[in-house]
Formats: structure tokens, sequence, C-alpha cells
């Protein structure tokens, strides 16, 4: 950051004062307080609110782990979820950050990037080998992102984790921009690919569906209240 020690010092004491850092001798560290902070983002947020009973129904019929996240930057951000009620569960929670290529949701965000857009992430992002089946070469993401931004929706196959696999579709504000996606994410040795895009879909869509409609309503309904 650039800060001097003195500086960072005097930080750490204002935020100490205020409830957020606690420190024993000249050792530091965050307190429970500071997770008010996130929260109150998520909780203001519509998408989160408004997906969240959608993902719980969505979750209880497919048996499987489901989530909506936005794009923040070039991380992939969770904002709800609701766990399949199974002793193994991939372990993700909200507030899980993540980088967008070898997720299901991330090429969501990227395939309805603009095109100056795309090139800009792509060259000062690193993609990086996460297992043997994760994509890194820039030419084969375009064309996967091509692919999904035309069908609608992604699909990844244990790119980000050995074992798991996902399928995703945008979430949509009143102007048809992509504003959030869902998913759906399974152990592959469970959930075949095929499962997936024949069972997992068109339940997927649907709840996108339903949570577009009601975002656009509460929208409008905050531009009425506004005017």
């Amino acid at each position: 950051t650039g800060l001097t020690r003195a500086a960072a010092r005097r930080f750490l004491l204002t935020l100490q004062e205020l409830g957020y850092v606690g420190s024993s001798g000249r050792q530091f560290s965050l307190r429970p307080r500071v997770l008010a902070l996130g929260y109150a983002y998520l909780s203001s947020f519509s998408v989160a609110q408004i997906a969240q009973p959608h993902l719980e129904d969505l979750a209880e019929e497919l048996h499987e782990s489901c989530s909506v996240s936005v794009l923040d930057g070039d991380d992939l951000v969770y904002v709800a979820r609701a766990s399949a009620n199974r002793i193994m569960t991939i372990a993700l929670t909200v507030g899980t950050r993540l980088p967008p290529c070898p997720t299901s949701m991330g090429r969501i965000f990227l395939a309805h990037l603009p095109e100056r857009e795309l090139d800009a992430y792509l060259r000062r992002t690193t993609m990086r080998k996460l297992t043997e089946h994760t994509i890194t070469d820039p030419g084969e993401l375009r064309k996967v992102l091509a692919e999904a931004r035309a069908k609608g929706w992604a699909a990844v196959d244990q790119e980000l984790e050995a074992g798991v696999r996902s399928i995703a579709c945008p979430i949509r504000d009143s102007s048809r921009k992509v504003v959030a996606a869902i998913n759906a994410s399974a152990h592959a040795a469970r959930v075949p690919m095929r499962t997936l895009e024949k069972q997992f879909l068109p339940r997927l869509q649907e709840a996108a569906r339903q949570i577009d409609s009601e975002l656009a309503a509460r929208m409008s309904t905050g531009a009425r209240n506004v005017l």
C-alpha cells in the first residue's frame, strides 16, 4: 500500500477503537465485528435477498448445492447459497471469492463482457492450471465463452476442483443486463454431465426466470418510490 509503519499503526488503533480490531502486545487481529461490514452489503443487495428462497427450493429439489454470485472486479463473489443436506458437500460459503475463468458462473459473466473488456481481462489475468482439466489457453477459453453466450448457459467439468462439476445460467435485470449468475454444483462421481444438462439446467433456468421477474419488479417499485 505504500503506507509507513506509523500511518498503518494509526489506522489500526482507529479500527481497534471502533471494535473491528483487537491487539495483544504488538500483534493485531480482526474481531468478529468486521463481519458486519460484509453482511451489511449482502443484506442490502436485492439479488441475494430475492434469490435465497429460490436457491433453497432448488437445492431441496435437486439434492445438490446451489449458489448465486456477482462479479466484483476480477473476482467472482458468492452472495447467496443453499447447501444440500448431505454428509459430504462442497465447502463454499457466502463471501467466497473465486477466479471467474474455471467456474461456470464466472464464465457466464465473461461470456457477456464486451469484446474490449474481455480482451483487457485476459491480458491482465494469469490462467492457472488448478486441475488436469482446467482450460488455460486464452484462445480455447474464448471458444468456450462464445459457446456459452450462444447457448445461454455454461458448465465446467472438474476445472476448479477435481471431482466437482457445475452448471450455471445468467440472472438479468429489467434492462436484460447480466447482474448475477446462478448455478448448481455436484460431485462428478455422483452426477454425470448429461444429468446436469438434461435435468438440472431446465430447473435452473426456471429459477433464474423467477428471480429476473422479481428483481425487475423490485427495481420498478424502487424507481416509483424515488419519483
